[in-house]
């Protein structure tokens, strides 16, 4: 490989020092189960058990680590209401809701283009091996 191809251009490597958090942030709201928690709390404010029914798949550890983690990024608040037992609810951000919407944009990108991308597909997986 020439060396051209193994310089970095000016101002890159500012921009792979962002791109740590940058990935960081998406690797945690775009994770296997961040989504559907997100998306299950954009309702309103929902129980960890409500959650834990609603994001089919999701052990109890996974559910905790995810909230835990989700909160810390302030995506969720944590309200604990002093009754007995412990009453705790889980509600959206305004930063969060902003994140909700975009998501459904993407969603909605996504059933609007699956026709084309399903024959993209078929085509590419027709070509013959190179």
């Amino acid at each position: 490989m020439s060396r051209s191809h193994t310089d970095v251009p000016d101002g890159a490597a500012e921009f792979v020092g962002e791109a740590c958090p940058i990935t960081e942030v998406l690797d945690h709201v775009a994770g296997k189960w961040s989504i559907g928690i997100l998306v299950a709390a954009a309702h309103g404010p929902i129980r960890f058990t409500e959650l834990e029914r609603t994001v089919k798949g999701i052990s109890r550890r996974m559910l905790t680590l995810n909230l835990r983690k989700l909160e810390r990024d302030g995506l969720l608040t944590r309200t604990v209401h002093p009754t007995v037992p412990p009453k705790v609810e889980y509600a959206l951000t305004p930063m969060a809701r902003e994140l909700h919407a975009t998501l459904a944009e993407l969603v909605g990108w996504a059933e609007r283009h699956r026709p084309a991308i399903t024959a993209a597909r078929a085509a590419y997986d027709a070509k013959p091996a190179a």
